[in-house]
Formats: structure tokens, C-alpha cells, sequence
């Protein structure tokens, strides 16, 4: 049987736990069978994006190069997570629009909670005005107004906001249920029926 592809696009303030969750999904996702490849922001900045730089201009080519790599991934089958800071309603829509199969992801973390748990200190640097630019305090952070699926990072664990996001995609059909089989569960026919509309 074949089955689609579709990325998984988490969205959120800088460290609203958008990777440590795309972490704790990405086994679950490859223990139903599926291709997984994670898109780490950061990861990607320093290989494909390493001579962009933090403004708007640079921040959106950054994301068109995430939304190329992501469907190649997912029109050959995999669900590319891409775990993106993408400030910018503009550059999200453009992804969606781009890739087709598309899930977008709201990590909705409070900034106090993000600064928090800032183990680079990148907040502490912005309010002091050592660096600029920085999403959340000088630059804009564009939410989500009708993302598929909305994470509250605070009311769980990592793992739990990764379960929480593996049921969403059971109920909107994009991923079958899980069951007992010997063979890889790679998603039904209502998924992809589901996918196959949007391709």
C-alpha cells in the first residue's frame, strides 16, 4: 500500500520546547512505521542557512530552505518535523501552501515560561541589549490563529505534549490508530485518502 507523506510543522517562541518535543515524537512516528526526519532550526541554520543572518529577510529565506528540504521529504513519503521558531505568519503560510500536506503545530509557551527555560541566555542578552533581533523581545512573533493542532507546553511533559500531538493526527486522519500487527503501520485508508486530497 502506498502511503503519503506529510510534514509536521512546530511553531513557537524560542525555547517554547518545539525541538525537545519533535525529539520525543520522532521514535513514536518511526514506531508506526514511518520515515521520519527531524528539521532542527538551529541544525539546518548552521548547514544550509549558515550565511543568513537574524533579520526579517534572512529569517524568511531560512524558512523557504526548511519548506524545500521538508517536501522533497514528504513527497517521497516521510513526515519531515520541522521544528522552526518561523516568526512570521507570511513564511508559514508560504510553507503550507508550498508543501500540501501540511500540519502546523503551535507550541503555545508563555514568553515568561521561554525565557525561563533559556539555557543560552539568549533573553537575558536581548534585555540587556546585547544582541537584536531577537523573536519575542525586538522582533515580532506572528501566532497562529488556526493551526491544526495547539500544544500547551506548561499543563505537560514533553512526552505528553508528543502523545497529545500523535492523537490530534489520529482524529484529523493523517496517521491510522495504532494496532496490534506484525506488519509497519504506515497509515490507512482513511489517512490516506486524507493526504492523497492533499497533495
Amino acid at each position: 500500500m502506498s502511503h503519503h507523506g506529510f510534514c509536521l510543522w512546530l511553531t513557537g517562541l524560542p525555547s517554547a520546547g518545539k525541538t525537545t518535543i519533535a525529539k520525543a515524537l520522532t521514535p513514536k512516528l518511526k514506531a508506526r512505521g514511518w520515515p521520519v526526519e527531524l528539521l532542527d532550526g538551529d541544525e539546518v541554520r548552521m548547514g544550509l542557512s549558515a550565511d543568513l543572518g537574524f533579520d526579517r529577510k534572512s529569517r524568511e529565506v531560512h524558512a523557504s530552505r526548511v519548506t524545500f528540504v521538508a517536501k522533497l521529504l514528504a513527497r517521497n513519503g516521510a513526515i519531515p518535523i520541522v521544528a522552526l521558531i518561523s516568526p512570521y505568519a507570511s513564511s508559514r503560510a508560504k510553507a503550507r501552501s508550498d508543501i500540501g500536506a501540511f500540519v502546523e503545530v503551535y507550541v503555545t509557551t508563555p514568553l515568561e515560561v521561554c525565557e525561563q527555560r533559556d539555557v543560552k541566555g539568549l533573553y537575558k542578552k536581548a534585555r540587556a541589549g546585547v544582541i537584536h533581533e531577537m523573536t519575542g523581545i525586538d522582533d515580532p512573533y506572528e501566532a497562529p490563529t488556526n493551526a491544526e493542532i495547539v500544544v500547551d507546553t506548561v499543563a505537560g511533559t514533553p512526552d505528553e505534549s508528543a502523545e497529545y500531538i500523535l492523537h490530534e493526527l489520529e482524529r484529523l486522519k493523517w496517521i491510522a490508530p495504532a494496532v496490534e500487527s506484525r506488519e509497519p503501520l504506515v497509515g490507512g485508508p482513511a489517512a490516506s485518502a486524507r493526504l492523497a486530497g492533499n497533495a
